[in-house]
């Protein structure tokens, strides 16, 4: 299977048995919303762009990527094995597992591990290992577009099982020691850095529609993925805002109105003031959220200094624009 993303050795097992099928979890157990661990779903080889992927029950699967999330924009419609999709619940989208199967999410920049139930194809680009549900997202922890993440599967107690058909969260599992957290991010650093989409061009880039993996089911018909703020989120939490492209320096004609840093994009009003007076921005409208944004600046040097006044404060996705 040719994919972006680079496996680690496996270090979990995933010993259920499936009469008739593949290896992929312990008998069907029922839940208080209906939803069952089988029949378990594979699928067959499908293409994203260039690229073939094939599904398969792989064991001791454990890959490092990236992660986006998706919310409301898919509320209430089927996923890849029939089921229906809830953003507030504990769920991701995976190219190739089981569906559904179970494993442990670890973000890369702070250690958190938590327990995923995948029952979704996706994500519809190749430079993204797993689409995270947004309920998913938040017990995470993750609050920008894309981030490093490490995906191993796993074979939790049924109880955990139940709770996540449920759509409810499992306890966070212990913390990675940095021993691990470093090795892994070392190997993030060896897969390419996905395309980003500023905020202010464009909050949302549609995907190609999932494959199916059971001819009963009927997915959507696109696959979005949420890079900007098209997804609710607490207002505890400022909105994903896409990362800069630092190696590429902006263009050196500068247009009349000069360079502006766009610091973020809230969907709470009160978030926004206090996030610009931090940075000594201003805060305007778009559409349902508020942007903060420094600047105008005659040039790219004190944009850019204004840039590192807003990383230092903690906004880590702001990013230099053109004033236009």
């Amino acid at each position: 299977m040719a994919g972006a993303v680079l496996t680690l050795a496996g270090c979990g097992g995933f010993d259920g048995k499936r009469e008739g099928g593949p290896a992929a979890g312990p008998a069907p157990v029922s839940s208080v919303s209906g939803v069952v661990d089988g029949p378990v779903k594979i699928g067959d080889p499908y293409k994203v762009g260039d690229t073939t992927y094939t599904p398969a029950d792989v064991a001791d699967y454990d890959e490092v990527g990236y992660a986006s999330w998706y919310g409301e924009e898919l509320a209430g419609r089927p996923t890849a094995n029939g089921e229906t999709f809830d953003p507030a619940g504990i769920s991701a989208a995976h190219k190739t597992l089981p569906l559904p199967s179970y494993v442990e999410v670890t973000a890369l920049d702070t250690g958190r591990t938590i327990l995923v139930r995948v029952n979704d194809r996706g994500p519809m680009v190749n430079d993204r290992l797993i689409d995270l549900s947004r309920g998913a997202a938040e017990q995470l922890g993750l609050s920008e577009g894309v981030s490093g993440v490490r995906v191993r599967r796993t074979s939790p107690p049924a109880a955990e099982r139940a709770q996540l058909r449920a759509g409810q969260p499992v306890r966070e599992r212990i913390a990675t020691p940095g021993s691990l957290l470093a090795i892994l991010r070392r190997k993030m650093k060896e897969l390419p850095v996905p395309k980003s989409v500023a905020v202010a061009a464009a909050p949302i880039a549609t995907q190609p529609a999932a494959p199916i993996a059971s001819g009963k089911a009927k997915p959507g018909d696109d696959r979005f993925i949420v890079e900007g703020p098209g997804a609710t989120k607490p207002d505890t939490k400022p909105a994903p805002v896409a990362k800069p492209d630092l190696a590429k320096p902006v263009d050196s004609q500068v247009a009349p109105s000069g360079f502006v840093v766009q610091v973020g994009a809230f969907s709470s009003e009160a978030r926004a003031n206090s996030a610009a007076k931090s940075v000594g921005g201003s805060v305007s409208k778009s559409g349902r959220y508020w942007r903060v944004r420094m600047g105008p600046f005659a040039g790219e040097a004190e944009a850019q200094g204004a840039l590192g006044k807003a990383k230092a404060k903690g906004f880590r996705d702001a990013v230099v624009q053109r004033d236009r």
